[in-house]
């Protein structure tokens, strides 16, 4: 079993629709008995973000944004920057998933813009990464996952002092999220091995472009219509270090995702 901290993120997305209900989510988990060796993140609509966060009572439980800009401050609309985020007392903020990808048609130099920013401003970063079923019938998963990590590399490469130990420090800022885009919300999951092997290609990939030292130590999780029928056997993976869950972070179940490893 790894060493690295077990981490179960759940990204609400447009969800709940009031802010009494969030706050109903909230209390459920300030109720329970979580793993206390689980980091746990909540990823939270922009309009709840502070409510939410005054409404935790566990020390284990972050609050994370859904999404941040790569500017700082300007004529924005609409947008939420790094800075703010960090202000407000928000430490996560998550980056790169396929809906903003496909749906907002963000590329991954864009996600790779917004992850510089919001390393520098101090915020820690939910990566994600994942090809489409016709990449993965392709053979192509590694190539996607690499292509989508490379941008990141490149941006943190040119923004910082190519040091060993300042690279290994930004690095751990970042968790990594697995997230086959043919298995969000679609109820299909990648077997126990199939996600494996992707992780250590994603280890691998690391190893070569950044570390060895990075690469055994980053935080690589899994999502994709992850529930607690599967996460037990998924989180008992060498090299999944925990999950990003959609729908059933809005469920009951999301304490028994919490302590898969329990």
């Amino acid at each position: 079993m790894s060493t690295r901290q077990f981490f179960v993120g759940g990204n609400w997305k447009l969800n709940p629709t009031s802010l009494s209900k969030a706050k109903e989510l909230v209390e459920v988990l300030n109720k329970a008995d979580l793993d206390p060796n689980t980091e746990v993140v909540i990823g939270v609509p922009s309009l709840y973000l502070i409510p939410v966060s005054e409404a935790v009572t566990k020390k284990q439980i972050l609050i994370s944004a859904e999404n941040s800009y790569y500017k700082e401050s300007g004529a924005y609309t609409g947008e939420i920057s790094a800075s703010q985020l960090k202000d407000a007392g928000i430490p996560y903020v998550i980056l790169g998933h396929s809906e903003r990808r496909t749906i907002f048609h963000e590329t991954s130099e864009v996600v790779a813009l917004k992850t510089r920013a919001a390393l520098d401003a101090g915020l820690k970063v939910i990566l994600c990464i994942g090809e489409t079923l016709t990449q993965r019938e392709g053979g192509e998963t590694a190539k996607v996952c690499e292509e989508q990590l490379a941008a990141v590399v490149k941006q943190i490469k040119e923004s910082h002092i190519f040091v060993e130990p300042i690279l290994t420090i930004h690095y751990s800022n970042i968790v990594i999220a697995y997230e086959p885009v043919w298995a969000i919300g679609t109820g299909k999951v990648a077997t126990t091995a199939q996600a494996q092997e992707t992780h250590v290609d994603v280890r691998a990939y690391l190893a070569k472009a950044v570390s060895t030292t990075v690469a055994s130590e980053v935080r690589v999780i899994y999502g994709g219509s992850v529930n607690a029928a599967n996460s037990g056997d998924l989180g008992a993976q060498q090299d999944i270090d925990g999950f990003l869950v959609g729908g059933a972070s809005l469920k009951p179940e999301f304490v028994d995702i919490i302590n898969a490893r329990k």
